[in-house]
């Protein structure tokens, strides 16, 4: 059985930092795509960066890019979420996302396997 279980959300300063982590147990996951998607009150579901399998191609949500970075490390079957450059509207619950294709997807839909989600919320 597939679990995806996300950690490293909190409280943050805005203008801070921070790093969350999703480890996957009961499957590989480095030849398929995984992602990270996030929720804000009030707000629609959205992708906020996705990375395929090798050749590794990665996408960032227009609102993210320049300040975020998502990887891979095979050895631990986990994919990160690097974010930089906090501010109040980055404020969501995140999920982890993965599937069993190559090619990455930018919608919910795209996935079949989710974490729990974790909690990030920037101080203003």
């Amino acid at each position: 059985q597939v679990q995806l279980v996300e950690t490293g959300g909190g409280l943050v300063q805005a203008g801070g930092s921070l790093r969350l982590s999703c480890v996957a147990s009961g499957r590989s996951f480095y030849n398929y795509a995984m992602a990270w998607f996030r929720q804000a009150p009030g707000k629609e579901r959205e992708v906020v960066a996705a990375i395929s399998g090798p050749p590794t191609s990665t996408y960032y949500a227009d609102s993210v890019k320049g300040r975020s970075t998502i990887s891979k490390d095979s050895a631990k079957n986990a994919v990160y979420l690097e974010m930089h450059s906090l501010q109040p509207d980055d404020t969501a619950v995140y999920s982890c996302a993965a599937t069993g294709g190559y090619a990455l997807g930018l919608h919910v839909w795209d996935y079949g396997h989710w974490g729990q989600g974790t909690q990030v919320t920037v101080a203003s």
